[in-house]
């Protein structure tokens, strides 16, 4: 477990510090990961691989369902430790430890069902296996730590593999916890370790590894890249989901009351700190004076305070340094709608929604991960497909309309992975999530879920003499 720390000097050698984005103040040292470290647990890791695969499947999701009962006993205390550790509200927090309940159960189902197939050929009988692919390494943001790193590791679980998880610097604290209760539901020693550290150092080592047979990466479009590009020295296997920079497409003829009303925590939810946010509200110009006007109250609305508290809407951000970053993307004196947010220790912002910028404006372009969205006027149904297209990302979106062809055409010219229609869902462990362009590279969850962590074998068997 980690220790405990009070002070708040540099980090000592060999170990980081966890912060609490809503205090500033230091809750935890947690000891960091090295290469030769990780290179023991990837070792470790394939001999508990080998033991797993060799278990009959029902006694594999039997272990599976049993640790998705030993997550539920703990909800509250996962979700207290990511309010500390990444200054979530106490409802996501709550929700995030029950969505990684959710994934074990919904995979622990797929174990005896992730069959192959019989093809009909000449000359005999064809048959494919899915077979697991050994260990899989998961390098896991900070942004959502324990549901993002339960995408990963509980499908890859239930295909057979072994997985040992990096978590963010910033966010150890919930997936060591998550480890020492598989552990306790009866899941095989080294099969499912935790390896906090560094990215380039830890990360490294990881994603380098000849080992280790595919990288599952959350993360930046930069960083991804680079992993991408590593992953191919020993053709690893990765999936990546790298950000967004989404829309929220309001046309004339939708619901602006309620379009409006559920404009704010589209961006808003975990301080924008989410690559679904809808950053981007395109607002058909016949009624874009109408929507500010709805909107501003909305925004005022918005409660920001202290994340353990039940009242609480939005939290803090991550870190002083991300404060900067998302503080750089608001012009000096920019038109915008803002919501108020505590002043004093943490890493507080107010929502911001800026009104007076071009479509080519950085705040309208890239990825801020923060509480900011701009609102552009569009012209037509082409003017807003065109407006949405206009980035290189492409992970999750809205359109408000009431016209059913329009949704469905809108649907289907706009470049994203995930669309919701009259709604801002992005995700649900039962359909699959993924991004088109730069957005990253695969898809999670849903019935493909294990498939993406296994190796078709095909097999010919022949019937003649």
């Amino acid at each position: 477990m980690p220790r405990h720390h009070h002070t708040t000097g540099a980090d000592a050698p060999g170990e980081h510090r966890v912060l609490d984005p809503a205090t500033g103040e230091s809750v935890a040292t947690v000891p960091a990961t090295t290469p030769g470290q990780v290179g023991e647990a990837v070792r470790c890791a394939a001999g508990a691989q080998r033991g797993w695969v060799d278990a009959a499947p029902a006694d594999r999701a039997r272990l599976l369902r049993r640790y998705a009962c030993l997550v539920d006993e703990h909800i509250e205390e996962l979700a207290r430790l990511e309010v500390r550790e990444a200054g979530h509200t106490i409802g996501n927090a709550r929700w995030e430890a029950s969505n990684a309940r959710d994934l074990l159960d919904y995979a622990a189902g797929g174990v005896e069902r992730l069959a192959g197939a019989q093809i009909p050929v000449a000359g005999g009988v064809d048959i494919t296996f899915l077979e697991p692919l050994g260990v899989v390494g998961v390098i896991a943001p900070w942004n959502f730590p324990m549901p993002i790193a339960s995408w990963a590791v509980a499908p890859a679980l239930a295909a057979g593999n072994a997985v040992l998880l990096k978590p963010a610097e910033a966010t150890p604290l919930t997936a060591l916890r998550l480890a020492e209760l598989a552990l306790e539901a009866g899941l095989p020693e080294h099969l499912f370790q935790v390896l906090p550290g560094a990215g380039p150092v830890t990360g490294d080592a990881l994603v380098t590894h000849p080992g280790v047979a595919k990288i599952v990466f959350t993360g930046s479009a930069a960083v991804g890249k680079s992993v991408m590009a590593k992953c191919a020295a020993t053709v690893k296997r990765v999936t990546l989901e790298l950000g967004g920079k989404s829309p929220n497409i309001v046309f004339a003829d939708a619901d602006i009351e309620r379009a409006a009303a559920t404009a704010p925590m589209s961006f808003l939810d975990n301080a924008g700190q989410d690559c679904c946010a809808r950053t981007r509200i395109l607002v058909q110009r016949d009624v874009h004076d109408r929507f500010l006007d709805l909107l501003a109250p909305a925004v005022a609305a918005v409660t920001v305070g202290d994340p353990a508290d039940e009242g609480t809407d939005m939290g803090p951000l991550i870190s002083a340094a991300h404060l900067e970053r998302v503080r750089s993307y608001v012009p000096s004196g920019a038109d915008a709608i803002l919501g108020s947010a505590p002043e004093g220790p943490g890493f507080w912002y107010p929502p911001t929604v800026l009104t007076g910028l071009g479509p080519d404006a950085p705040a309208a372009v890239e990825e801020v991960f923060g509480p900011v969205a701009v609102v552009i006027p569009f012209e037509d149904e082409q003017d807003a497909v065109r407006l949405a297209n206009a980035t290189p990302y492409g992970l999750s979106g809205s359109l408000w309309t009431r016209d059913t062809g329009r949704a469905l055409r809108v649907s289907r010219a706009v470049a994203a992975g995930n669309l919701s229609v009259n709604s801002h869902a992005s995700v649900r462990y039962s359909t699959p999530f993924g991004g088109y362009k730069q957005s990253g590279l695969g898809r999670e969850l849903g019935p493909g879920a294990l498939a993406a962590f296994s190796e078709t074998k095909n097999v010919f068997i022949s019937s003649e003499e």
